[in-house]
């Protein structure tokens, strides 16, 4: 069976000066990180690559806050400008593609999965998530007056991640025209565009009083409680390895009393710390011949219900890998499914480093992890 490919477009190229910030928008801080890592976190389990489309001259800020998590390309000087020459980045056998707003950055991976989903199951060539409206709307005139009342039955408010055949939207955009969503430039292709419920959590982020309410979809910064994880194992010949929840058949493993699964271990020390519950060594330490061989899904499963029986849930954990092998471009993806579903379904991102030749991991002598775990009480 062919594996369909997808990938996503980020828009986060706007100036932010509704907003009356300083910097950009996409890079204003939401809780523990910026509107553009929340919406590259929410889609990087969902497609194969994300292309973000950045400010000019904030091109490399971007590239230092996702690390290897995503293509950063210079935006343009209207949002269509911006999608399009992400456009331009997009892997030629990717089949589909999700465009996605910085500014709608919590937006979550279930809304991208289920518009992905639709795409790929029924056919469709263009799929957007819509909320009700739920006020009165009315037409105006140049004069100040009220022309009309159309009927609000009829009219939604439109979100994004919004997803596409790739080759209908390279033809909507190819006609280089203008408009405020993608959705409009596949309509004038006379293309059918499918509607499915969006989600209050999606809003757009444009004014201060915005970010306050989203604040509200992460709770009260009291109830959140952060914890940092790191592992390191040396190389053993004859190891199989075993890393970020998936099996690599021809890599070396690691020397260890588990399976070594360093990303796996970083992020169960993350939360232990983040929840005052120990460590991994005090949990699941070589005193504990029921873990030995256990693998990194196992102890993930073990932590959770660990700080889960303390009142804590997890809002995300963030790991990167450090080593020089394996190469991470083919199975993050699966990787980072493997994570989250061992995590009962956690939002989870990952990244992959080398240190330039230096230590254990740069001289090839083994391969380490450090993780940061946000949880709160439920």
């Amino acid at each position: 069976m062919v594996r369909r490919v997808a990938s996503a477009i980020i828009a986060a190229a706007g100036s932010g000066e509704r907003f009356g910030a300083c910097t950009p928008k996409a890079f204003i801080q939401l809780g523990n990180r910026t509107l553009l890592e929340h919406a590259v976190a929410a889609l990087a389990s969902v497609v194969d690559e994300i292309i973000v489309t950045a400010p000019t001259g904030y091109e490399s800020q971007a590239r230092a806050l996702l690390g290897d998590g995503a293509i950063v390309v210079t935006g343009g000087a209207t949002r269509s400008e911006s999608v399009r020459a992400g456009l331009a980045a997009v892997n030629e056998n990717s089949e589909f593609v999700l465009v996605h707003d910085a500014a709608r950055a919590l937006a979550s991976s279930e809304l991208a999965s289920k518009v992905l989903s639709v795409l790929m199951n029924e056919g469709q060539v263009a799929v957007i998530p819509v909320i009700a409206q739920r006020d009165t709307v009315k037409y105006i005139n140049s004069d100040g007056y009220v022309s009309s009342t159309p009927t609000r039955e009829n009219l939604v408010r439109v979100q994004t991640p919004q997803g596409f055949s790739t080759s209908v939207l390279r033809a909507a955009h190819a006609q280089s025209g203008e408009a405020t969503d993608d959705a409009a430039l596949v309509e004038r292709l006379g293309e059918k565009v499918r509607i499915i419920d969006g989600e209050e959590r999606a809003l757009k982020i444009t004014t201060p009083s915005d970010l306050a309410r989203a604040m509200q979809f992460l709770g009260t910064p009291s109830s959140f409680k952060t914890g940092v994880g790191v592992d390191a194992h040396a190389f053993a010949q004859g190891q199989p390895l075993h890393l970020a929840g998936l099996h690599w058949p021809d890599e070396v493993g690691v020397d260890a009393h588990s399976d070594g699964d360093v990303a796996a271990h970083a992020i169960c020390d993350a939360l232990f710390a983040a929840s005052g519950l120990g460590d991994l060594g005090t949990n699941f330490g070589v005193e504990s011949p029921e873990y030995f061989g256990a693998s990194g899904v196992k102890l993930l499963q073990e932590t959770l219900n660990l700080i889960s029986a303390q009142g804590f849930a997890i809002a995300n954990v963030t790991v990167q890998i450090i080593g020089n092998k394996p190469k991470f471009t083919d199975r993050r993806r699966e990787a980072i499914t493997a994570l989250s579903n061992a995590l009962g379904g956690a939002q989870v991102s990952l990244s992959a480093t080398t240190t330039d030749g230096m230590g254990l991991t740069g001289e090839g002598k083994g391969i380490a992890a450090i993780a940061s775990a946000l949880i709160y009480k439920v």
